[in-house]
């Protein structure tokens, strides 16, 4: 099987978790035909083969990006952009999308970028709070009822052909839970962190072009 193959089967047969704390609700888009194809087609695209890539990990999806294409950071406008997979999604401005896809462009492209790398998260669906993206890390219970469910995400994605050297987490905190779950299961050898980009692009605007230098360097050092 290639790397689309597995992950076309795993996403859609995500199912919500039914023990989550009071307020706290989850978007799964899987469950939509047109996201079905959107994500068949972006797979088939840059991944239908089984070169292994090296997995760049961030929190959970939020609710404008994956939350309605099923593509992390990426959102309908960017798939259609600089992937080149035209849709017919709500078409909403999602911050951190922005920046990954200017670091996608300065790497070469799309095909370049996703031939060597393969964007995802900690858990794999979106969460909403009062309306709102929430983090799994937010409260301590939605934490610890997700957290067995984080570990069999890792566990089962790298199975789609996913390098255990090297992995880059998105977030300075995200990267305290990233590491206490490698501690936990051993999944990958070597852990680079950078800034997340929502974090870039809403606090340190004016230093985006060094940001995204930063990310082009970490990601040319798994490559090295």
């Amino acid at each position: 099987m290639t790397f689309a193959s597995r992950a076309i089967d795993y996403y859609f047969q995500l199912n919500e978790p039914d023990h989550l704390p009071p307020g706290v609700s989850v978007l799964n888009p899987y469950r939509q035909p047109a996201v079905q194809d959107v994500v068949r087609r972006f797979f088939t695209r840059f991944f239908d083969d089984t070169r292994p890539r090296v997995f760049i990990l961030g929190i959970n999806p939020g609710r404008f990006g994956a939350g309605i294409t099923g593509v992390s950071f990426t959102s309908a406008q960017n798939l259609a952009t600089y992937c080149g997979i035209d849709n017919d999604l709500p078409k909403r401005l999602e911050v951190s999308s922005r920046f990954v896809y200017q670091v996608v462009e300065a790497f070469g492209g799309a095909a370049e970028f996703y031939g060597h790398f393969f964007i995802t998260s900690l858990y794999p669906l979106a969460l909403v709070r009062e309306g709102k993206n929430y983090n799994f890390y937010d409260d301590r219970a939605t934490t610890t009822a997700l957290w067995p469910a984080i570990a069999e995400t890792v566990r089962t994605q790298l199975t789609f052909g996913g390098r255990r050297d090297v992995a880059v987490c998105l977030g300075r905190k995200n990267e305290t839970y990233l590491r206490r779950l490698n501690e936990q299961h051993g999944f990958f050898d070597r852990i680079l962190t950078l800034d997340h980009p929502r974090y870039i692009l809403q606090y340190r605007n004016r230093d985006v072009d060094a940001y995204r230098e930063a990310y082009i360097r970490t990601l040319a050092d798994c490559l090295a």
